[in-house]
């Protein structure tokens, strides 16, 4: 029996045991896969007229508009939470007491409060201020959903960024400062370029949590794709069956896409990244020297002999 650091291989009869029960554990989900299917096929959630609601122009123009209104929802609160998440990492790492507490008291309580409930304070403060702050039409529930999302995924952001920093060699930050350099070029051009590389899977990791929070916009009536998806499944009913079930199944489709297209746009950053070619580059080695080459004169210059000091 071989032996493990974080644990000790089964035996013979363990693994016996294990197969059983990966057996046992895939019948039950396969049993379980069908019960789904034929309570779905009794109730008539199966028929092909149903399912037929998809290949509707209007249908899929009103799902191609939620998917763009997710994705622009995305992108900003994507770059705000970003930018956010670097100025409270640099803040908790700042050497006044003040900025320290501040950034560190505001991270923790986004982080603590359920993003859900951010967002539906917010779009109550700005339905309630929606004169003054200039706000029309989809405004409130826009900017209640994108500052929202940034606040929170912000938070998050800078606690993956400041062990980013705090992963960072403290020699090289040492070295900085030696050779003169101030605290900003040092966060700058040292610490946040390594810890963004470093941490770069765990930021899009989130950046794929920020997609799917968009989902939560169908709690203050903004028409993402959740919301448009759940629209048109109360608006639409064929032969008598509503169409929640293939209007969900294509939006989880969807949703599942473009999780999937952005953990594969992070897969090339990070291997584009390894490839590249940064740093100082090592010198190739040279010949060996002798001890008498050592000892050779250099480019013709000729090496005083010894002086007789006696004849002085």
């Amino acid at each position: 029996m071989t032996a493990s650091v974080l644990y000790d291989a089964p035996g013979p009869k363990a693994k016996v045991r294990n197969r059983l029960y990966a057996v046992a554990g895939s019948l039950a989900i396969l049993g379980l896969l069908v019960f789904v299917v034929l309570r779905l096929d009794a109730k008539g959630q199966l028929n092909p007229e149903l399912w037929d609601i998809l290949n509707y122009a209007n249908v899929r123009t009103n799902i191609l508009n939620g998917v763009l209104t997710t994705l622009q929802v995305f992108a900003v609160a994507a770059v705000l939470s970003l930018v956010l998440g670097v100025l409270l990492a640099i803040g908790r790492l700042s050497d006044h007491k003040p900025i320290r507490w501040l950034a560190t008291g505001f991270i923790e309580l986004f982080r603590a409060i359920p993003l859900l409930i951010t967002i539906y304070a917010l779009w109550v403060l700005f339905l309630s201020y929606q004169s003054e702050l200039g706000f029309t039409g989809e405004g409130t529930q826009f900017w209640a959903l994108v500052i929202g999302l940034t606040v929170y995924n912000g938070s998050v952001q800078a606690e993956v960024l400041r062990a980013g920093i705090n992963s960072v060699p403290k020699g090289q930050r040492e070295a900085a400062y030696a050779i003169g350099m101030r605290k900003t070029q040092v966060m700058t051009t040292i610490l946040m370029p390594q810890a963004i590389r470093a941490m770069l899977p765990t930021i899009i990791s989130q950046l794929v949590v920020t997609l799917k929070d968009t989902s939560l916009g169908f709690v203050i009536t903004y028409e993402e794709l959740l919301y448009t998806l759940r629209l048109m499944a109360q608006n639409t009913t064929i032969n008598e069956q509503d169409t929640y079930l293939p209007l969900i199944v294509a939006g989880g489709v969807i949703y599942v896409a473009m999780c999937l297209l952005l953990s594969s746009l992070a897969n090339w950053i990070e291997r584009r990244g390894r490839r590249a070619k940064t740093g100082i580059a090592v010198a190739e080695a040279g010949q060996a020297l002798t001890a008498g080459d050592a000892m050779a004169p250099i480019d013709g210059a000729t090496t005083p002999g010894p002086v007789d000091k006696t004849k002085e």
